[in-house]
């Protein structure tokens, strides 16, 4: 039987038996009998990391460690507010720091902030304060780049803007692709800091899709 330990782009915690390609944490969510509790963080440093690195391995959901989320890919774990690991991702870690900077003046009043300045903002993006709910955005559509995640009538569908496509998201990949409308209002998953980071510049690693 799987383990809930799969993020959707909703920031949901679900049970699904497909790996996916990256992993990460956000802290320790789970008990001792490795059942996640109903804790959804437990540390504002939410990062995505390599399924493999240094041929480190070790069993997953352990009593008192950090509790290991995996991701279809780069793009649904930024949506549900990650961003790259500096140890196992450093090259991606330091472009994204660069990128979320240039995209986001003003946004932070330390004059060379670090990582935790940032993850500070990401953590009032994508979630609504005092709860354990998404924060959304609403922009238009021909306002967002590529690798963000977004809703259109059925607000349980996501869908990844990608080029002219929207690339209908499931648990083993994007099942299938619609035209991208233009003009048009839209509800946005990705925190809007790393939505800017993106139209900065930064590009996310796509499940069957490479820039």
């Amino acid at each position: 039987m799987p383990r809930q330990n799969r993020v959707t782009p909703f920031n949901e915690i679900v049970a699904y038996p497909e790996r996916g390609t990256f992993t990460g944490n956000r802290g320790v969510l789970h008990d001792a009998a490795g059942r996640i509790t109903g804790r959804r963080w437990t540390t504002r440093r939410w990062i995505i990391c390599l399924l493999e690195f240094k041929g480190w391995w070790r069993p997953i959901m352990q009593p008192g460690r950090y509790t290991e989320l995996f991701f279809l890919d780069e793009a649904t774990a930024l949506a549900a507010g990650h961003r790259p690991c500096r140890e196992c991702r450093r090259a991606d870690h330091e472009r994204f720091k660069q990128c979320w900077l240039a995209g986001n003046p003003g946004r932070l009043s330390e004059i060379a902030p670090g990582i935790a300045a940032i993850d500070r903002i990401l953590h009032e993006d994508r979630l609504i304060a005092g709860t354990k709910r998404q924060r959304t955005t609403r922009a238009e559509i021909d306002d967002l780049p590529d690798g963000t995640f977004i809703t259109l009538d059925d607000e349980a569908q996501a869908l990844l803007v990608w080029g002219d496509r929207l690339l209908v998201w499931s648990p083993a990949g994007y099942s299938s692709a619609l035209p991208r409308p233009g003009q048009r209002m839209v509800t946005v998953l990705t925190p809007r800091s790393t939505v800017n980071a993106l139209a900065a510049g930064y590009t996310p690693t796509v499940f069957g899709f490479h820039p």
